[in-house]
């Protein structure tokens, strides 16, 4: 007998009953609906922290920073520091960069300074970075851009960049009222890069003789008058690791420091004995990407092994990886429960399909059926059970997807918050993984029946009414 007709006639059989086999591919649909969407909601909890992750540091990013007995930069001379602390130099930006699957390294150089605008001065954490680690962050902004190249020095601010500006005369800011300050960053800011100067020209310092006060007047240091070139989208509750920094393109920012500073030291760079500045700049830390996230703990050893200390969250991800697999197991396994209850009813209804048709089975022998082709038509019709199980089953599956990202992200938003929250995840791997299930269970369910049929005696399954 051919296979298609063996094919034909399964599908004929499982036509006839059409109630039982109905009730049949409901317990797969439910069986499998239950599985899919059940894994769905560790992997959906799985991706929403990686993402999370990604937005607040990045997932293929390392941080680079001195490594030794550490002093910060600018608390003190060459002798506080320890000798055996490497300095982040443009060498070492270089040698970052030999190593394998590094496909980007840039120089992160961390400085404070003041701004104003009106009334209102603020602490700014300025970080300049190389415009093409700014370009491979990805900043999603509200307006603006990152600066091209060949503009002078701006400033892209963060979402929340705008709390840290007060009333300079009241001292009054945003934590204090909970109103954001009237600043306008579309317009320029004055910027003080030498806060030292300033505020001992806000404070005189009086000097006490052995007869009289002098009161020692320190002039104000230069404002400069700089544009903002973008700000990053989001409001005051939307936090990444960008919200409260300032960003800038490095080459743009160290012949301004050098300018203002000329002769005196960077503020946050170190140095020598008498206090005189290096003539070369020391880095806070190196950004480092990669290609691939496998291979972060390698490339950390080497980043060692060069003498620095890499900064990479490969234990919180790992341990968290593991946690969302023991819950998509668990989860997987309720869903499971269903699916072997369906399993039953399978093989159920085909034992019940093998009595109904003993006499069929007989004839089929007795013409020359062989029992490869017996045993080939029950198992198709399991499979078939399984098949159209499981593709309903997958079709709810994504219904209730749908419905748990839509109606159930609404109402924990109203509740949480958290309006953009991915409650249920299917990606395709998982729906394919969770067909060829459901066949593979109506194929096991329906091979035990498909063995009694293949043993039954032709002429007894002929006499059989």
């Amino acid at each position: 007998m051919r296979f298609w007709d063996l094919i034909r006639m399964s599908l004929s059989n499982l036509w006839r009953r059409k109630l039982r086999t109905f009730l049949t591919v409901l317990g797969v649909m439910i069986g499998t609906a239950s599985i899919v969407v059940m894994v769905s909601l560790g992997l959906a909890l799985n991706k929403s922290t990686m993402e999370t992750m990604e937005s607040s540091g990045g997932l293929t990013t390392i941080q680079v920073y001195e490594n030794g007995s550490f002093v910060s930069m600018g608390s003190g001379s060459e002798e506080e520091s320890s000798q055996e602390t490497k300095r982040i130099t443009e060498d070492t930006i270089k040698e970052l960069a030999q190593i394998p699957h590094v496909t980007l390294v840039s120089p992160v150089l961390n400085v404070q300074i003041l701004a104003k605008q009106g009334r209102y001065i603020g602490y700014l954490d300025v970080y300049g970075m190389s415009k093409e680690a700014l370009e491979s962050m990805d900043l999603d902004f509200a307006w603006g851009q990152i600066p091209k190249e060949g503009d002078g020095l701006s400033f892209v601010y963060g979402n929340q960049v705008m709390m840290n500006f007060y009333n300079e005369s009241t001292g009054e800011g945003y934590w204090d009222s909970g109103v954001l300050p009237d600043v306008d960053l579309e317009k320029p800011l004055y910027y003080i890069f030498d806060q030292e100067s300033y505020w001992a020209s806000q404070n005189p310092v009086e000097d006490t003789g052995e007869n009289e006060q002098q009161t020692q007047n320190v002039s104000p240091p230069k404002k400069y008058m700089l544009p903002v070139a973008g700000v990053l989208a989001g409001d005051m509750e939307t936090y990444t690791e960008q919200s409260y920094g300032v960003y800038c393109d490095v080459e743009t920012l160290l012949p301004q420091l050098k300018r203002v500073f000329k002769n005196k030291a960077i503020p946050g760079q170190p140095v020598t004995k008498s206090g005189k500045p290096y003539k070369e700049i020391y880095y806070n830390q190196a950004y480092v990407r990669i290609d691939d996230m496998d291979y972060a703990e390698e490339i950390q050893n080497e980043i060692k092994n060069l003498g620095y200390t890499p900064n990479w969250n490969a234990e919180w991800v790992k341990s968290q990886q593991k946690q969302y697999q023991s819950i998509q197991l668990v989860l997987g396994g309720i869903g499971a429960v269903s699916l072997f209850v369906a399993a039953i009813g399978i093989a159920n209804t085909m034992m019940m399909s093998i009595y109904e048709r003993t006499k069929e089975i007989g004839i089929l022998k007795v013409l020359g059926c062989s029992l490869s082709n017996i045993r080939t038509m029950f198992l198709a019709e399991a499979s078939a059970i399984g098949l159209i199980g499981g593709i309903v089953g997958l079709m709810l599956s994504f219904g209730i997807s749908w419905a748990l990202n839509n109606f159930g992200a609404a109402l924990g938003g109203a509740i949480t918050g958290m309006t953009e929250a991915q409650i249920s995840y299917i990606p395709f791997w998982l729906a394919g993984l969770a067909l060829a299930f459901a066949v593979l269970v109506g194929m096991i369910a329906g091979f035990f029946p498909a063995l009694r049929a293949m043993r039954l005696s032709p002429l007894a399954a002929i006499r059989n009414e």
